[in-house]
């Protein structure tokens, strides 16, 4: 009789969304709770934040470190906002997709393009988008002065980013809109539940060549 010994294959989803949708809390609090999941540390040449600690929350680097880092091919993408560069280092996502390990990553819509049309089949094959949206501007400014982070000048600039981001929703495998948190968590954890089942995404181990014989 034959055998099953199943191996399912890791998801890369790549969360975007504006200034205030929850996709860092979303991402962070999905990687703690699951086992099966990890979050992937972006890497930015911005200073930090109050209580921000270094490969905790961003790998904190220094511009002519992050170029150094493009020119190696380091970066599985990559781009500059508010003239500070964001990226997600390779060595972050392809071992634990190899690994059958899940990768969360929450980066802006140039980012979420450039891995889209990355070449790699493990990357195409893994790849879960969510856009999520705030229902309007209103909302998108109270949740960013609620951080308290924010001058009303940058405020501005995030409206403005967030104006232009919410037109690529429709980009996206799944978009939807925010409400609270726990609701928010709910659909996010749906989304990934299912595309967690998806038959492609299986390989029975036993029925493959054992590559070791001769």
């Amino acid at each position: 009789m034959g055998e099953w010994q199943f191996q399912r294959s890791g998801l890369l989803c790549v969360v975007s969304g504006p200034s205030g949708s929850g996709k860092t809390t979303l991402c962070r609090r999905f990687s703690e709770s699951d086992g099966a999941a990890v979050y992937a540390v972006s890497a930015t040449t911005r200073a930090p934040r109050e209580g921000e600690r270094d490969g905790i929350d961003y790998h904190f680097l220094d511009r002519a470190g992050f170029e150094a880092g493009i020119a190696r091919g380091d970066f599985l993408e990559y781009a500059e906002v508010h003239g500070r560069l964001y990226g997600t280092l390779k060595s972050e996502v392809l071992g634990h997709l190899a690994a059958g390990r899940d990768v969360l990553m929450d980066i802006d819509v140039q980012g979420a393009a450039l891995v889209r049309a990355a070449t790699d089949p493990a990357i195409r094959a893994a790849l879960v988008d969510i856009f999520i949206l705030l229902p309007g501007e209103a909302e998108i400014a109270n949740r960013v002065r609620a951080r308290g982070t924010e001058t009303e000048e940058q405020l501005a600039i995030r409206l403005q980013t967030a104006r232009e981001e919410s037109r690529h929703w429709s980009e996206y495998r799944y978009a939807f809109i925010s409400s609270d948190r726990e609701t928010d968590f709910a659909t996010f954890r749906s989304i990934l539940a299912g595309e967690r089942c998806r038959s492609h995404r299986l390989r029975n181990l036993a029925a493959e060549p054992n590559l070791s014989s001769d």
